[in-house]
């Protein structure tokens, strides 16, 4: 992306935000989740996770890091799955000194590769008989074009294709608990974005906010499709997607770091100063979406203050072409194909 581009991400950014912001004012489902009282969702509402096991991806840093380490604390049986161990074994050093006793497990997952995200789910199959939490948290953004081991678009790859790849191979896994929920995070950008059928891998042209939009847009086309298999299948496993807001992490500073641009850091900083909530604010979007009682499957969460950029988790609704049904099923196929995975038992 060129100095002129990144000089007007934030107002486009802003502009996008406001959109959606007054599109959700007529749209969007403000009231609180069932079996909570008035009031804002927050941490000290997470429920005893004592005989939950969590796959967090992601999860040595930033809202990743932050979701695991709150399902931890309340017992939960956490599984960093990280791209970097090293990175994964500091965060889950970070979690145990600030929860003793916290559950925690560390393993290499590269969503970029779709060998490495088969072994993780071997590895993790051959291990745990049941998965009860999958945050589907990893991600990149507006970064330069690359690609992933197996030929996808780097931000299409890691964001939808690995993540549906990773769900469907851990499927069995959470078939076979008694309740499970599936979240994928998404992002407000997902508003600007449009599936580009006839050019998925953005190879004849790219944008790397576009890339990003496209990508978020397709998180939640995946989120809602399962929700529609899992429903007709009568399975016991929820699909819930949320979105963190604009919150201050690692992944704004991936752009910038690739393109070796100080400006284009410098402006991500201060934009982060201004606009953005802390972490932990911003996961728990993720946390309510992954433990709140009342959440149902094909809900989408996300902040409740201005612009959707910072606040306190409710559910809302998500732009128009999000519930594109047919849209969402053309989606799924492709992605059975570039990935080989099917997910049978839904079938």
């Amino acid at each position: 992306m060129d100095r002129k581009s990144w000089t007007i991400t934030g107002a486009l950014l802003g502009a996008a935000g406001l959109a959606a912001w007054l599109w959700q004012k007529g749209n969007g489902r403000h009231a609180p989740a069932a079996g909570r009282a008035e009031g804002p969702w927050t941490a000290a509402e997470i429920p005893d996770l004592i005989d939950t096991t969590a796959v967090v991806t992601g999860a040595n840093s930033g809202l990743g890091y932050e979701t695991a380490l709150a399902l931890a604390q309340q017992g939960a049986h956490v599984v960093l799955a990280v791209r970097s161990v090293a990175r994964g074994e500091r965060a889950a050093a970070e979690i145990c000194a600030a929860a003793p006793g916290a559950s925690v497990a560390v393993a290499e997952l590269d969503l970029a590769d779709l060998n490495s995200v088969r072994a993780f789910a071997a590895w993790f199959l051959g291990e745990h008989e049941t998965l009860e939490l999958l945050v589907n948290n990893a991600g990149v953004m507006a970064i330069p074009r690359r690609e992933t081991a197996d030929g996808f678009e780097m931000q299409f790859g890691v964001n939808h294709v690995g993540h549906f790849a990773l769900t469907g191979l851990l499927l069995p896994a959470l078939l076979r608990a008694e309740e499970s929920r599936v979240v994928t995070v998404s992002s407000g950008a997902h508003q600007g974005g449009r599936i580009n059928f006839d050019d998925l891998q953005s190879r004849e042209r790219y944008s790397a906010f576009g890339a990003y939009a496209q990508s978020k847009l397709a998180n939640l086309l995946f989120a809602y499709e399962l929700q529609r298999r899992l429903d007709a299948a009568g399975a016991s496993v929820s699909s819930v997607a949320a979105h963190p807001g604009y919150a201050a992490t690692n992944l704004q500073r991936r752009g910038p770091e690739m393109n070796e641009s100080r400006l284009q850091a410098a402006l991500m900083e201060a934009a982060n100063r201004i606009f953005a909530q802390s972490a932990a604010q911003g996961a728990l979007n993720t946390l309510y979406a992954a433990v709140a009682p009342g959440v149902e499957g094909g809900e989408y969460v996300a902040p409740d203050g201005l612009m959707t950029m910072r606040g306190y988790p409710v559910t809302r609704a998500s732009s128009r072409a999000s519930y594109d049904a047919e849209a969402a099923a053309r989606l799924w196929e492709i992605s059975e194909r570039l990935t080989g995975v099917q997910y049978q038992a839904l079938a």
